[in-house]
């Protein structure tokens, strides 16, 4: 089962104001979950109704969601750790 990667208006918007090194490296990053979206990803605490999840690209995180029905990875946000979970 290959999941679909989407990215959301935001999550492009964040990417843009990103170096172009870290953009890249978060751009594969995220391809590789494809395959298997929970290999590298961590639950975030807080959210009760739809799991939340990130994924560590050396300083910056991927916010992202998981939806196994539809086979889909949403990718809510982008950004440097200090500021990607205000």
């Amino acid at each position: 089962m290959t999941y679909t990667v989407t990215y959301t208006a935001r999550a492009r918007r964040n990417l843009k104001r990103l170096p172009p090194r870290a953009a890249i490296r978060i751009i594969q990053a995220v391809a590789g979950l494809r395959n298997d979206p929970y290999a590298q990803v961590r639950k975030l605490a807080g959210f009760t109704r739809t799991p939340v999840y990130r994924l560590r690209v050396g300083e910056y995180r991927v916010v992202l969601v998981v939806e196994d029905e539809r086979l889909l990875v949403l990718i809510l946000g982008a950004g440097h750790r200090s500021i990607i979970y205000r």
